[in-house]
């Protein structure tokens, strides 16, 4: 260690006067702390031998991570599932994850089905072929 006592910090106090044995509502007086604050400190204490708090954040992996290859693989054989029939599959195969697991997997695979490629909608004007001339007019102008 670096010296300090693992009672350092404000939780440290605390923690020593419970386990000098002092009540945790006696000591929850002494401190100005709510009585739930130092029940719950003392049961981490006791559960983790520290009352340091839990890391905040950090980088969570994606749900299918572990069945990229599975995933990657029916994507080959048919490219245009949908997010719910590869969610089905994966079902099938035992995998339970949600719609917006697969749809986060696939934006981070860099895997999108754009429908307006695949489908050859219309585009914007620029990409129109002109329009053809008119059929004969009658001759008449309405006004």
């Amino acid at each position: 260690m670096d010296g300090t006592s693992m009672f350092d910090g404000p939780t440290g106090g605390v923690v020593a006067a419970v386990l000098n044995g002092e009540s945790r509502h006696s000591v929850a007086r002494r401190f100005d702390l709510d009585p739930s604050c130092v029940v719950k400190w003392m049961l981490r204490f006791a559960k983790t031998g520290s009352v340091a708090p839990k890391k905040i954040g950090g980088y969570r992996r994606h749900a299918l991570a572990e069945h990229r290859s599975f995933v990657l693989a029916r994507l080959a054989e048919k490219p245009d599932l949908t997010i719910d029939e590869l969610r089905a599959e994966l079902a099938d195969q035992g995998i339970a994850v949600g719609r917006f697991a697969v749809w986060n997997f696939l934006r981070h695979e860099k895997l999108t089905f754009k429908k307006n490629t695949a489908r050859q909608r219309t585009g914007t004007a620029r990409r129109r072929a002109p329009a053809g001339p008119l059929a004969k007019t009658s001759g008449k102008t309405r006004f």
